[in-house]
C-alpha cells in the first residue's frame, strides 16, 4: 500500500497534555520549526526536554483555558491520560472541527472508541508510542531513547506524517492487521509494567527469578487474549518483552508507577483491566489479571 500524499500547506498543530510523551512530541515539532500550540491543566512558560544531546526548550505558554482558543487546528495531538478524557472535552470542542485529525498518544488498544464520543466528528488516529520518557521533579522531561510512533495506514495519517517529517520522532505506518498486532504487543508491555506499582519497584525487579516467572505467566495470559482479538503474535513475544524489561536501566520506571508515586489516578483499566475484560468476553481464563486488576484499581483510589 502506497503512503498517503502529504499536505502541500503546513498544518496548524496543537498539543493537549504536555506531560512526558506530549513534551517529547512538542520538542520534536519545535526543533523542526513547527512549534505547536500547547494546551494543558498547568500554566507553564515553556517545556524542557532533556536528552543525550542536551536540553531543548519549547516556548510556551501552556494555555489552560479552552475559552481563549480562537480557531480550530488541522492536527491535534492528544497526550492526556485516558483518565482525563472526560475533563478534556472543552478542549476538543475548542480545538477541533470535522476536518481536524486527532492523533491519540495514549496507552491501550481502545483509543478510538474511548475518545471519539467527545469529538465533533473529527477523524481519530490511534498510535503506538515506542519511547521511554520520564517527567523529572523539576518539571522537565528526560527522554531515554529514540522517539518512534507507529500509526495505522489510513487516509487521515498524511497530516501527521507531514508534521513529523524530518523530526527526531520517527513514524512507521502499518496496515490495519499489523497495527492491531503491534498495539496489542505494546499493551502487553504496559500491562506487565503494572507489576511495578504493586511492588513499588522499578525495572531492577525483573531481574528476580520469581518476578520474571510471574511476568512471563502474565504475558502469556495476555497473549491468549490478544490472539483472540486478532493479534498475530508468536509464543516468543512473552520472553522478548520480559527480556526488554530486564535490559532496562535498573532505575527505569513507568508512567503508571510515576502516577502511583504522585498519588494520581492510575490507567489500570486501559492497561490491565482490558486483558481481564476481553478475556471474559472470549471465555479465556485470566487468573493473574483477576488478582492484579482489583489491586491496581484499589491503588488508584488513593490513600485510606
Amino acid at each position: 500500500m502506497a503512503p498517503p500524499p502529504l499536505p502541500t500547506i503546513a498544518p496548524t498543530i496543537a498539543l493537549l497534555g504536555p506531560g512526558a510523551i506530549g513534551t517529547t512530541i512538542a520538542a520534536a515539532l519545535h526543533e523542526a520549526g513547527r512549534t505547536p500550540m500547547l494546551c494543558g491543566r498547568t500554566a507553564l512558560p515553556s517545556l524542557t526536554l532533556r536528552g543525550d544531546g542536551g536540553d531543548l526548550l519549547v516556548p510556551g505558554p501552556v494555555r489552560t483555558d479552552p475559552a481563549t482558543i480562537e480557531t480550530t487546528v488541522d492536527l491535534l495531538f492528544v497526550a492526556v491520560k485516558a483518565t482525563q478524557i472526560e475533563a478534556a472535552a472543552p478542549w476538543f470542542a475548542a480545538l477541533c472541527d470535522a476536518r481536524t485529525v486527532v492523533c491519540v498518544l495514549q496507552n491501550g488498544v481502545e483509543q478510538e472508541r474511548r475518545i471519539a464520543p467527545s469529538l465533533p466528528g473529527s477523524p481519530v488516529l490511534p498510535s503506538v508510542v515506542w519511547f521511554p520518557a520520564q517527567r523529572q521533579p523539576d518539571g522537565s522531561v528526560w527522554l531515554r531513547g529514540k522517539p518512534r510512533l507507529t500509526l495505522p495506514q489510513t487516509p487521515a495519517v498524511g497530516v501527521v506524517v507531514a508534521a513529523l517529517q524530518g523530526t527526531r520522532c520517527a513514524v512507521e505506518l502499518a496496515a490495519a492487521a499489523d497495527f492491531t498486532s503491534l498495539a496489542w504487543r505494546k499493551l502487553l508491555q504496559n500491562a506487565v509494567a503494572g507489576l511495578m506499582v504493586l511492588a513499588g519497584r522499578r525495572a531492577a525487579m525483573f531481574s528476580r527469578a520469581d518476578i520474571a516467572g510471574l511476568a512471563l505467566a502474565y504475558l502469556r495470559e495476555g497473549l491468549a487474549v490478544a490472539r483472540a482479538e486478532g493479534a498475530v503474535l508468536g509464543d516468543a513475544v512473552a520472553q522478548e518483552i520480559l527480556a526488554q524489561f530486564q535490559a532496562l536501566p535498573a532505575d527505569m520506571g513507568s508512567s503508571i508507577l510515576a502516577d502511583r508515586e504522585a498519588g494520581r489516578p492510575l490507567e489500570w483499566d486501559i492497561r490491565n483491566g482490558v486483558v481481564q475484560r476481553y478475556g471474559r468476553f472470549h471465555g479465556i481464563p485470566t487468573p493473574i489479571s483477576d488478582l492484579v486488576v482489583p489491586l491496581l484499581a484499589a491503588a488508584s483510589d488513593g490513600p485510606g
